[in-house]
């Protein structure tokens, strides 16, 4: 039955192949064979080129994704100087002062500058690190002192120096902190 099927195959092959000198014939399957393997190496190459050219694209949209996300990181460090500036101008004014009706005008102003500040720094991804009361993580938290403290557990933060913030999941400032230790 084999031979039934092949036979029609290789009369159609020998057909084909009439003129053709008998040297090439018989070399044509070492031939064909090294064409197949050069075939299928070239195939392996275009494959590894399209896996490495989708992976540069992956990664430049990525460096694109994170040049805009973090684009102001630079601004917003420099603008954090001038909340902290706010804060400490609130914290200069005495609570009697506060009710003065000369004092009163300039306290709100400052106070709602301050909240527009934190409202800016919300809608682009500023948020403050919490700090006191909470274990000291050095990925957020620079100790900046220790402070004796039998009412705090050693390594707790105890007083907030400068406040600390994060720009989406990056840190921008790291909070300056004192740090509880076992009093002596």
């Amino acid at each position: 039955m084999t031979d039934d099927k092949t036979q029609p195959q290789d009369a159609a092959v020998a057909e084909e192949l009439k003129g053709v000198p008998e040297d090439l014939l018989e070399e044509g399957g070492d031939a064909a064979a090294a064409l197949r393997d050069q075939l299928e190496a070239a195939k392996q190459e275009v494959l590894y080129a399209r896996a490495e050219t989708q992976n540069v694209r992956r990664r430049l949209e990525k460096d694109i994704a994170d040049a805009r996300t973090y684009a102001a990181t630079g601004f917003a460090r420099d603008i954090l100087s001038v909340a902290d500036n706010l804060a400490r101008a609130l914290d200069a004014v005495p609570a009697e002062l506060r009710e003065d009706d000369k004092i009163k005008g300039l306290v709100a102003g400052i106070e709602a500058t301050a909240r527009e500040i934190d409202k800016v720094f919300g809608m682009h991804g500023i948020s403050r690190i919490a700090a006191k009361g909470l274990p000291l993580d050095p990925n957020q938290h620079q100790a900046m002192l220790e402070v004796p403290s039998s009412e705090a557990e050693p390594g707790t933060v105890v007083q907030e120096l400068q406040a600390g913030y994060m720009i989406k999941d990056r840190l921008l400032r790291p909070a300056m902190v004192a740090v509880a230790k076992k009093p002596d």
